[in-house]
């Protein structure tokens, strides 16, 4: 168990009285924006609000009618920011440190939770380590795996360099996978702790199967439908799913394969594969449908700290293909729920996404297998585990002063 320091000049008195906290949440990205980021924040102050704490969200304007608004212990602060470089529908933040100064001196939160590490959050950072307000921050983005799939391939160790001092000037960072968390500690950062990711497996389930969304794909009952949902971007590896559908369509030719997802590659990839289907971003119950309707997930990246859509695939009783590392080698045991693939194979990739499109049977058996594995990865256990460290040094103090 690591100790999380509590803050010097913080008597805490809103969580003293009634376990309550006061949690600001400082975010580059939050919903309705469409991405894993915001898709597991979004949980997480959903969890935190229905257990009683009072949650603030700092985070850039997402459009031009976006204003603060309090609804409950719900406070959104929306605050400037500019179109994120190679991903333009979300928004950086811009340093905002006069602002919170001024806010958290009159109404200083117990907890600040930095989601990610543009400049909102150093700016944030920086006004929590001068107030002695105690922080936790989140890695959620690999910027240095990414950095080699635009160019910048140069800048991967200066961009660790600036995630290691950012994450380690933090009481704790949480990462979703222990894989993760060696690989940080390997490159000096601290304090790491590793928080999993849930699923709603009452949205993600088989029973939103769709017989007529199956037939407007052109896929008739024993015809194998192959899913990839993600962003269509360079750092996604998508070139490997097209190569994989391409070696099942020599075996298989009524397959069909769909796209979830939008991003920079998406004309492109529809002006070369035109017998792709392109299902363009989904969310909520149609992105549980589009699931559940096909037969096998093709997760082919690997620049992910975890990767939701393991676990939404999964529980929607799909077969998945996917690389042994961060949310697949965590919940997936080969051969029996999933089928798991050497990081340094992509050949064995596609020989993988061949070898079960042959067999339905067994894409059927691993799938249902799937369904079960995940059944018991529900956000209340995560919520519960957050809430107790955020919790821990609060519960100290109490015990402190009652036996002063």
């Amino acid at each position: 168990m690591i100790a999380i320091p509590a803050a010097s000049n913080s008597s805490l008195p809103y969580a003293s009285a009634g376990q309550r906290l006061r949690i600001s949440v400082v975010t580059e990205t939050y919903p309705p924006e469409i991405n894993g980021v915001a898709m597991t924040i979004g949980q997480m102050v959903d969890g935190l609000l229905a257990r009683g704490h009072a949650v603030q969200v700092v985070r850039p304007r997402q459009h031009g009618r976006d204003v603060a608004h309090k609804a409950g212990r719900l406070d959104v602060v929306p605050l400037p920011g500019v179109p994120l470089p190679f991903y333009p529908q979300l928004r950086l933040g811009l340093p905002a440190g006069r602002h919170l100064l001024t806010r958290w001196r009159q109404t200083p939160p117990d907890i600040v939770h930095l989601v990610t590490e543009g400049p909102l959050s150093r700016s944030a950072l920086h006004v929590a380590r001068r107030l002695g307000l105690r922080v936790f921050s989140d890695f959620h983005t690999n910027f240095h795996g990414y950095s080699r799939h635009y160019r910048a391939g140069l800048l991967a160790q200066a961009i660790i360099a600036y995630l290691r001092r950012f994450h380690n000037r933090a009481d704790c960072t949480l990462v979703p996978t222990g894989q993760l968390a060696d690989e940080l500690r390997t490159l000096g950062f601290q304090r790491v702790r590793v928080l999993g990711r849930g699923i709603d497996t009452a949205l993600f389930t088989p029973q939103r199967r769709d017989q007529a969304l199956r037939r407007a794909w052109g896929a008739g009952a024993d015809d194998p439908v192959v899913l990839s949902v993600g962003r269509l971007a360079a750092e996604k590896n998508l070139q490997l799913v097209l190569d994989a559908y391409a070696a099942l369509r020599q075996h298989r030719p009524t397959a069909r394969l769909v796209l979830v997802g939008d991003g920079p590659l998406a004309a492109r990839l529809r002006t070369r594969h035109p017998d792709i289907l392109f299902a363009g971003m989904r969310t909520g119950a149609d992105l549980a449908a589009h699931y559940a309707s096909a037969d096998l997930f093709l997760f082919p990246s690997l620049t992910e700290t975890f990767g939701n859509v393991t676990l939404e695939a999964m529980a929607s009783g799909l077969a998945v293909v996917a690389f042994d590392y961060a949310a697949a080698r965590h919940h997936i045991r080969h051969g029996q729920d999933g089928w798991l693939v050497d990081c340094a194979d992509p050949a064995g990739f596609i020989a993988a996404a061949r070898y079960l499109g042959e067999r339905p049977e067994l894409i059927h058996a691993l799938g249902q297998a799937a369904r079960q594995a995940v059944m018991a990865f529900d956000w209340e256990r995560i919520h519960e585990q957050l809430e107790r460290w955020y919790l821990q040094p609060v519960r100290e103090e109490i015990e402190h002063a009652s036996s002063a």
